[in-house]
């Protein structure tokens, strides 16, 4: 597929990662429908993405006229029927290999043959994905960095089927998005969150063996090492759910124990503690004070 046909793209969920995805490629141009089986979702989606537009707009990051160009090139379903004619389709929803397969069969019957199927997963693997469609040579991963209106990266992986074609139309693809692309083999957790997830699992098995707690063991990475956020502050961001999917990932495709999930991050999301989003996790968001 030459990169100039993509002119129709479809997203696959309505929550931070599919709404921010969406919002990225109407500001670059591309039409988009966003898919979401929730109505409610879809509503949140398109304020959000309706909010961060005006507020790049009120601090001249962007045009009005592009800022309205952009929502204009939106739209929002809970249809995946009207993803019949698009080019190309990038699924963001839960990180749970099951659910993607059965998306991906659904997405193989509906879109049109010459389409390629992108996952923005961030540790399963595409090959697996790939498997269950009828076109394996048109599936790859293409994982945004969160929040896409803001990270600059975009980690596309290859499939064992992947095609050249697939591959130089991604890449072009995100590049025209203002992304810049790194390059990763289809193993667990790729680059990105084989290096980090592993870092957030060691900084709460820290917390878990009484080291230090959780303020300056962030404080330590923040200003030992001059990272934006500590890390449990980033676990809290990325989700503790998606952060123990992760190193589940990781630690049954590698097979070294080095990469089992600590017990206090699977404590967490059995409680429901799962960050930001559910308003409690390492830290509490609902009170002035932090728990633990």
């Amino acid at each position: 597929m030459a990169t100039a046909t993509v002119k129709r793209i479809g997203v696959v969920g309505g929550g931070q990662m599919g709404s921010g995805i969406a919002q990225v490629a109407a500001m670059h141009g591309v039409d988009v429908c966003l898919f979401d089986v929730d109505p409610q979702a879809l509503s949140k989606a398109s304020s959000s993405i309706s909010n961060s537009i005006n507020r790049l707009v009120s601090k001249s990051h962007l045009s009005q006229v592009a800022g309205a160009d952009a929502l204009k090139r939106l739209r929002f379903t809970s249809d995946l029927e009207e993803f019949r004619d698009a080019d190309f389709v990038i699924e963001a929803i839960v990180e749970s290999e099951d659910v993607k397969k059965t998306l991906f069969v659904q997405l193989d019957k509906i879109v049109k043959s010459s389409a390629i199927l992108a996952s923005n997963t961030s540790s399963i693997s595409i090959t697996h994905l790939a498997s269950s469609t009828c076109r394996p040579s048109q599936v790859i991963g293409m994982h945004f960095m969160n929040p896409p209106p803001l990270m600059k990266l975009i980690e596309i992986v290859r499939g064992a089927d992947t095609s050249d074609e697939t591959f130089a139309a991604t890449k072009a693809l995100s590049e025209r998005l203002g992304k810049t692309v790194i390059t990763s083999q289809d193993y667990s957790g790729f680059i990105v969150n084989r290096i980090l997830m592993p870092m957030i699992n060691e900084a709460f098995f820290t917390l878990y063996t009484g080291v230090a707690t959780k303020e300056d063991i962030d404080t330590g990475m923040k200003l030992g090492t001059n990272h934006p956020m500590g890390p449990l502050e980033l676990a809290d961001f990325i989700g503790l759910d998606v952060c123990l999917s992760i190193m589940k990932v990781l630690h049954a495709g590698l097979g070294d124990n080095k990469y089992a999930p600590c017990p206090l991050l699977v404590q967490y999301v059995d409680a429901g503690r799962l960050g930001r989003k559910r308003g409690i996790g390492v830290y509490d968001y609902l009170k002035s004070s932090s728990l633990l």
